[in-house]
Formats: structure tokens, sequence, C-alpha cells
């Protein structure tokens, strides 16, 4: 049996669809996942071209360059490249591979952010308290579980984030709070918005916009996206792979 490292590179066919006026259906119904993820990547170089006129960068060279001071664009699709799998691709301004997601079931307890060569960055969990699932979730570095040799289930949380169940709160567009580890009481970051329509915002102490998740726009008038394709968009000095983990959660939250 192949491990999921081992899969990396099989696609699976595609699924009709009953939404024939969006671009993402038209695209699932005429091609494979992997040469959708070429039409995003082609579809990310136009765009980025278009916008500031210079040479597109070899997929080598997106590391050093994905959080140089400049904003981070990431094109979001809802949809793992391995066969019966669930999760997410994740596509760069210049075309670039930069973060999988991989699950074999729907809602997983666990769910582990890779980059683009399956290298694991963070680690996903739902709080549990007496067995029972909570409306928290914990944010661990690199890869963490019972099929990970190196680490324990003891290595302690660097973030967690708890959904907004309060009704009695003034601030309704409140979608949930970010706080360091596990025990601080008082939160780092806020979300709000509608992850529901793609239209959200990860704010800092200050208020300032650190991260945003948009609706993705379609070149040609009349078609659209749809919510399986979307934009993350990251300010300078806010780390993209932690930005993609809330979206993450924000995708369990609101499934």
């Amino acid at each position: 049996m192949k491990t999921p490292r081992e899969e990396a590179f099989l696609v699976r066919k595609p699924h009709n669809s009953n939404a024939p006026h969006t671009l993402i259906s038209k695209a699932k119904a005429t091609t494979t996942p992997l040469k959708m993820i070429f039409f995003l990547k082609s579809l990310s170089r136009s765009v980025h071209d278009q916008e500031h006129h210079h040479e597109p960068v070899a997929e080598a060279e997106v590391e050093t360059r994905i959080n140089d001071g400049k904003c981070t664009s990431l094109t979001v699709w809802r949809k793992s490249l391995l066969i019966s799998c669930n999760g997410f691709t994740v596509i760069n301004s210049c075309g670039g591979l930069v973060y999988r997601v991989d699950n074999y079931i729907d809602r997983p307890e666990e769910l582990i952010l890779m980059d683009g060569s399956g290298k694991s960055i963070l680690t996903i969990r739902r709080r549990k308290k007496l067995g029972v699932p909570v409306h928290s979730w914990f944010i661990y570095e690199g890869e963490v579980g019972n099929y990970c040799a190196t680490n324990k289930l003891s290595k302690k949380p660097i973030w967690c984030v708890r959904k907004n169940i309060n009704i009695l709160q003034t601030n309704h567009n409140v979608l949930a709070y970010v706080f360091r580890g596990s025990t601080d009481k008082r939160h780092s970051f806020v979300i709000e918005g509608s992850y529901t329509h793609r239209s959200c915002k990860v704010l800092g102490g200050s208020r300032e916009v650190l991260a945003e998740i948009t609706r993705k726009e379609a070149i040609v008038e009349g078609v659209s996206y749809g919510v399986e394709v979307f934009v993350l968009n990251v300010e300078p000095g806010f780390d993209p792979g932690f930005a993609m983990g809330l979206l993450l959660i924000l995708d369990q939250m609101f499934p």
C-alpha cells in the first residue's frame, strides 16, 4: 500500500459538476487535476506579468522570494492532487506549487500542511475535552501524531484558534480568535468576515490587516471561479504558512 508521500504525483479522475457557468467547473469537466494545476500556473503567471511587468521567477527561487517585503498572493484550490483525497493545492503568483494538504477523509481530526515538496510544516488538531471535540484548534510546528516517529503527542502547540460562539457579543463579524500557545488568555489576532463567502481578514492588535481571503476574479467577463478557487493575500512580515494554517482551520469551522 502506497503512503501519501509515494502517491504525491498520482492524479484522480475529475467529477462531473452541475454548475456549468463557473470557470472551475468547466475545467474539471475537461481535464485532470494535474492539468488543472498547469492551468492555474499559467493563469497566475499571466496575471503576475500584467501587474508587475518582469520576467517570471524560477520555482527554485520561490522559497527565498515568498516573503521578501512584498505582499504574498497565493491562489488556493480546494482540491487535492492525490487519488481519493480531499485537500488543498496552493500556487504562488509565479506559478510555483508552495503548499499542499492531502486527506483521505472529509473532516479529519488532524490536518498536515506541507510545502510543495511534501515536507510537513504545520499540524492542526481539533481540541478535545473529555474526549469530546470543542470549538478550538491547536497548531503544532512540523508533524505530530501516531504516524510520525520523530515527534510525540506531548509536543506543545504554538497556537490555539478558538471559534467565536458568543452570541451576546456586539461584533458579530468576528469568526475566531488566535492565541499564542494553549494557555494565553489574551488573543494575539482576530479573524473577521465570512469564510463561507471567501471574504475575511486576519487583524493584528492595532486592527491592521495581516492576511486576507478574497474571491478570485476571472479575467474573462461573465465567468466565476465560485468558492473552490480563491485568493490568500499575506502582508509582509506575516508568515504565509501560518496564514494558510488559519485558512485550514476556518475551513473546518465553516464547512
